[in-house]
């Protein structure tokens, strides 16, 4: 039996972890494992808006990347939630753009956001927030992990 593979968001940080020493083994997996159709990427305006800040070489790679990803625009109920994100205090206008990562994901139906932003998005204390909120907003909760926990693992016992 053949599963669809799942939506998933991965934030500005997962493609800057390719270069960067502590993070690059689990986020190249991750992006091998999207090329090899395992997950279905959802990209984002606010995305490309950060990566044109970014290095050339992660420049360079998300492009390589985009092609098998889809890009979705910004809906008007992702800057809501977003908005909504804010009023309850989970992050503080200054880290808005991360809660518009969340969104974004949310109201694009993504069961899983990545990311290596443990202080404003992959958090004990802030992902069931912003799921409480996604739910009182009227939206699925989504899961919330860096790539090193949702890539798949051989067996090496099988």
């Amino acid at each position: 039996m053949t599963q669809n593979p799942i939506r998933v968001y991965a934030d500005t940080s997962v493609f800057g972890g390719v270069f960067d020493e502590e993070f690059a083994i689990p986020s190249r997996a991750f992006f091998d494992q999207v090329r090899a159709g395992k997950f279905h990427l959802i990209l984002s305006p606010v995305i490309e808006e950060e990566i044109r800040q970014a290095p050339e070489e992660v420049r360079n790679f998300h492009e390589s990347v985009a092609s098998v990803g889809e890009m979705l625009p910004l809906a008007e109920e992702a800057i809501r939630l977003q908005e909504a994100y804010l009023r309850a205090g989970i992050v503080s206008e200054r880290w808005a753009a991360d809660a518009l990562h969340v969104a974004h994901a949310t109201v694009s139906a993504c069961r899983v956001v990545v990311s290596w932003n443990f202080e404003h998005i992959v958090h004990y204390k802030k992902i069931p927030l912003y799921n409480a909120i996604s739910v009182k907003e009227g939206f699925a909760p989504l899961a919330i992990h860096t790539p090193q926990e949702v890539i798949e693992y051989e067996d090496k016992d099988l």
